[in-house]
């Protein structure tokens, strides 16, 4: 089978190629490199199962050259980052709504046999139920989760009018290998581990007490891999969360990276955090069901929130020396 991968020199793009290459599928890897990186998927370059292309889902023809010759699409393409779409919402809009429709108006027409697409827990907005439930959902707050919305609607419309059969995951809060921990958009995972590394006080927006329920990459990526390959026609053409199903505070977060840290580098004295203003388009709590995936999908997360800050504490000292 071949699949391509939008976005797959990001992180979890790059990710996902690395798992699929693995299970032996040929891999078409498409990615303008606007926030993915060539080192990402650099290693992958000579596999005769792997083709790179460096072009932009905003173009349809570069989807359509990307996409020629594939049975799957998985689309992980998108300008992430809440405070990056309030301060740019016409380029979140021209990438996350027009580049999606580009590439599943592409997949209908070149047969695609599965779309599987990067949703976004951001869809959930101003709902305040817990946990959340994928038919539950509130006013979104961000153009970025205006866009992540737009495109699950998109998606119903084509299986509705088209027959293109899709699967929507809702990733949470998504952690690990390969994340990068510089920049202003930096996720805080990484962005904490780096600072805490490199002697600095990391800063928490708000009081700590906020929760989310983050997810490592290797549950991810395999999730995304148990929608790639469903079987069960019945599952098909919905949506559903992908998360670890337990919410971690800011604070509670930053205890387990202190923790993490002194165990390899025991001789560390670590900062304490500061505290700054709550930012803007963030929701104070998140915590999936995980319930549908479980019973449609027979998926569940194998990576603890304190193993994958392990492994990912692990990772960024290793590419670091």
């Amino acid at each position: 089978m071949k699949i391509l991968v939008t976005g797959g020199a990001g992180f979890i793009g790059s990710n996902l190629c690395d798992a699929l290459l693995e299970r032996n599928y040929e891999v078409h890897c498409m990615d303008n490199l606007l926030t993915g990186k060539y080192s990402n998927i650099s290693h992958l370059i000579g596999n005769q199962r792997f083709t790179f292309f460096e072009t932009d889902i905003r173009s349809m023809d570069a989807c359509k050259e990307a996409m020629n010759g594939c049975d799957i699409v998985a689309h992980l393409a998108a300008l992430g980052s809440v405070p990056r779409s309030i301060n740019d919402p016409l380029t979140t809009n021209s990438i996350n709504i027009d580049g999606f429709l580009n590439v599943i108006h592409t997949a209908k027409e070149l047969g695609i046999k599965r779309f599987v697409f990067a949703a976004s827990s951001s869809t959930y907005g101003d709902s305040a139920s817990l946990p959340k439930v994928e038919d539950i959902i509130g006013n979104p707050l961000s153009p970025y989760a205006v866009g992540k919305y737009v495109n699950e609607l998109y998606a119903h419309v084509y299986a509705l009018n088209y027959g293109l059969s899709y699967i929507g995951l809702r990733y949470f809060n998504v952690f690990g290998k390969r994340q990068d921990p510089h920049g202003a958009y930096a996720a805080v995972i990484p962005k904490f581990i780096q600072q805490f590394l490199d002697g600095e006080a990391p800063t928490i927006n708000g009081d700590g007490t906020n929760t989310r329920d983050f997810t490592h990459i290797e549950n991810v990526v395999d999730a995304t891999l148990h929608a790639i390959e469903n079987t069960n026609v019945d599952a098909d053409n919905q949506i559903y969360n992908v998360a670890y199903g337990s919410s971690t505070s800011l604070n509670a977060l930053v205890a387990l990276i202190k923790e993490a840290i002194t165990s390899r580098k025991p001789q560390t004295t670590l900062p304490n955090v500061s505290y700054g203003p709550f930012r803007k388009g963030d929701i104070p709590h998140s915590l999936a069901s995980i319930d549908k995936i479980k019973t449609n999908l027979d998926y569940s997360p194998s990576v603890s929130i304190k193993e994958g800050i392990q492994k990912t504490v692990d990772w960024i000292l290793s590419s670091t020396r």
